[in-house]
């Protein structure tokens, strides 16, 4: 079994990447949830499975993470 089949893709998806958007803005969970039509519950979830994608700990970390990647438009080339 190869790293990718175990830890699958460390590469956001469109809708986790819409939620760390609106979290890199400021906004909280709730606004979050309203923004994208879901449960703050959903969005808790969303950004547990974002952190450990991308080996982070807490929304400061992803909002770094995301305005340093702010400008690459590849996916490929946000995770390096």
């Amino acid at each position: 079994m190869s790293a990718s089949e175990r830890y699958g893709n460390r590469i956001p998806s469109e809708r986790e990447h819409r939620v760390i958007e609106l979290v890199a803005e400021g906004l909280k969970n709730k606004e979050v949830a309203d923004a994208i039509g879901t449960t703050e519950h959903v969005v808790k979830n969303y950004l547990r499975v974002i952190y450990d994608k991308l080996g982070l700990w807490n929304r400061v970390e992803l909002a770094l993470w995301y305005e340093s990647r702010r400008g690459v438009s590849s996916p490929a080339l946000m995770m390096q």
